[in-house]
């Protein structure tokens, strides 16, 4: 999110795995901060598949202090903080 204005900026992370995404290091914007982080869960629930968050979405979203977004087969899904962890404050990118 782009701090003085308020407008949401999207940046695409690199294509993951079958099962994994890191999105870890996001590229620095100036004057902007990461509020949260979106991923889909493409694969089936009829093959096995979870479509909620994973244990590994929801430790990311803590350890990074923004919540997850998830799309999957059958709705949206959150997971970790509501909100980022201190406001739009400490610098771009994620929260210290």
């Amino acid at each position: 999110m782009q701090v003085f204005t308020g407008d949401l900026i999207v940046r695409r992370a690199h294509r993951g795995g079958k099962a994994n995404l890191d999105v870890a290091n996001p590229p620095l914007i100036a004057d902007a901060v990461v509020v949260a982080t979106f991923h889909t869960h493409p694969n089936p629930s009829a093959e096995g598949w979870e479509p909620g968050p994973s244990p590994g979405d929801t430790s990311s979203a803590w350890l990074l202090g923004v919540p997850c977004f998830i799309r999957a087969e059958n709705g949206i899904y959150t997971t970790g903080p509501v909100s980022r962890r201190g406001g739009v404050t400490g610098g771009a990118g994620f929260p210290p």
